[in-house]
């Protein structure tokens, strides 16, 4: 009964444990394995093309401005202004030198009168102000700005420059100082010749004062004036350079003893200011040739009176034009002047000439000069030689200078093969052309000192003692000496 009971207890047991083994959940498969991954294969490096790097754009370089003094105002459009040859010359060719020299030079011109602008030069340089680059110069002031030290020496810059060797030798001479160093570079020569009425004159201009009392009385009695001048005291004594100097000379007749010493009473001098003297006396000068404000010009334009004594390059101001056998010469540019000329009815002669004498003729040159204390000076060399090149020089002679071109193969430009210049050549060559200043150191001041007395003599006290008054406007300048 024991093992019985035994037997009963393991059955037992065995069964409860297939019980619990048959309600286990059913055993999962083994997962599949993945795959090993590959290690990846190592690939060839690619070569990097170099980085093209985009064009620097590189900014325009600034221009300097380049400054220059002139007379003449580019601004200045109006056709009936005295200057509107050399105002246009300049708003025409401003913009050409600009952009050759582009991004390095750019051309500013201010304007100056042009009876002040050489005080006002000089008044800058002495106080250390503001100064062009480049100033116009005329030569007759050349002894003044040496004096004051108002210009660069330009000797040894000018002989180094291939168009020197080429300048007229008297117009290298015109822009020297006492010193004999050169001050400016001459662009054009303006000596004076004798504008004539060919109706008035017929048989050619006189050759000497008793030639020339004769035909003008003759004239007189027509109802016209022999000659008309720059009589007037006006524009600081200038009727010294523009007519008195040029009867004075005619006569051997000079302002200085040639040791810058003012010498007015000479022999010579005395009998010019009598042939003044008589020939206003006699009526054969308008009174307006003493009014001043260049009222004198318009006798010879009304052909009222048959010559004017003038610079080369006056006729620009000379329009319109009534020639005496009633032509009309009035487009109001100077081709008035001009086409005169062409047509037969003015010619230029040289000034009559006391015996033993050569006529007389006062000249200067209109030249470029750099300011000391200029704060560009290289860009006043450039503007030099550029104006100097052969594409430029003629038409600044036309619009600038006025009269003849100081380098000789500028000379055979057709501009100046015109009947006018001829006529001038033949005239200037037919004189003993010299500056009006001579040794004077002080043009500025004998200018006028010289042109009140002459015009005492001559108009305000035509009965005064001649050498007793000219003694005393002598002493007055040499005491500055």
């Amino acid at each position: 009964m024991k093992h019985r009971g035994l037997f009963f207890k393991l059955f037992g047991f065995l069964l409860i444990v297939a019980l619990l083994a048959a309600c286990a959940p059913a055993a999962q498969p083994p997962a599949a394995e993945e795959p090993a991954a590959e290690a990846p294969v190592a690939e060839e490096p690619v070569a990097e093309e170099p980085a093209v790097e985009e064009p620097a754009v590189e900014e325009p370089a600034e221009a300097v401005d380049f400054v220059s003094w002139f007379q003449y105002d580019q601004d200045n459009e109006d056709p009936a202004a005295d200057e509107r040859v050399g105002n246009e010359y300049l708003r025409n060719t401003i913009p050409m030198f600009n952009e050759e020299f582009a991004g390095k030079w750019n051309w500013v011109n201010v304007p100056k009168a042009f009876d002040k602008m050489d005080a006002e030069l000089v008044a800058a340089v002495q106080a250390g102000g503001d100064v062009p680059d480049v100033f116009e110069a005329l030569t007759d002031n050349i002894n003044t700005f040496y004096r004051n030290g108002t210009l660069q020496d330009l000797t040894e810059w000018a002989q180094a420059q291939e168009w020197f060797s080429d300048l007229d030798s008297s117009a290298v001479e015109s822009c020297k100082g006492p010193d004999g160093k050169l001050y400016c570079i001459p662009i054009a020569q303006q000596p004076q010749v004798v504008y004539v009425w060919t109706d008035r004159f017929p048989n050619g201009y006189p050759e000497t004062p008793e030639e020339f009392m004769e035909q003008a009385e003759a004239l007189k009695a027509q109802g016209y004036y022999a000659i008309t001048f720059f009589g007037s005291t006006d524009s600081n004594g200038a009727g010294i350079k523009r007519a008195v100097f040029t009867i004075l000379s005619s006569f051997g007749g000079r302002l200085d003893d040639g040791q810058g010493n003012m010498l007015l009473n000479t022999p010579e001098n005395v009998a010019a200011i009598e042939f003044m003297r008589e020939i206003i006396a006699n009526g054969y000068v308008p009174e307006i040739a003493f009014a001043g404000g260049f009222q004198e010009e318009e006798a010879f334009k009304d052909s009222s009176a048959g010559s004017f004594p003038t610079g080369l390059n006056g006729y620009r101001y000379l329009n319109p034009l009534t020639a005496p056998n009633g032509t009309k010469y009035d487009k109001g540019n100077e081709n008035d002047f001009l086409d005169a000329i062409a047509a037969g009815d003015i010619y230029l002669s040289s000034f009559l000439s006391a015996e033993g004498h050569e006529p007389g003729c006062d000249t200067k040159s209109r030249g470029l000069a750099i300011p000391v204390g200029a704060k560009n000076p290289e860009a006043a060399y450039d503007f030099i030689n550029w104006i100097m090149s052969p594409e430029q020089d003629a038409d600044f002679v036309m619009g600038v200078g006025g009269g003849f071109p100081t380098l000789k193969t500028t000379q055979s430009h057709e501009y100046f093969q015109a009947p006018y210049y001829q006529q001038a050549a033949e005239a200037v060559g037919a004189s003993a052309c010299r500056p009006w200043y001579g040794s004077l150191e002080r043009p500025a001041e004998a200018q006028p000192l010289a042109m009140n007395v002459i015009y005492k003599l001559i108009k305000d006290d035509p009965t005064a003692d001649i050498s007793a008054a000219l003694i005393q406007a002598q002493e007055e300048y040499n005491a500055g000496n």
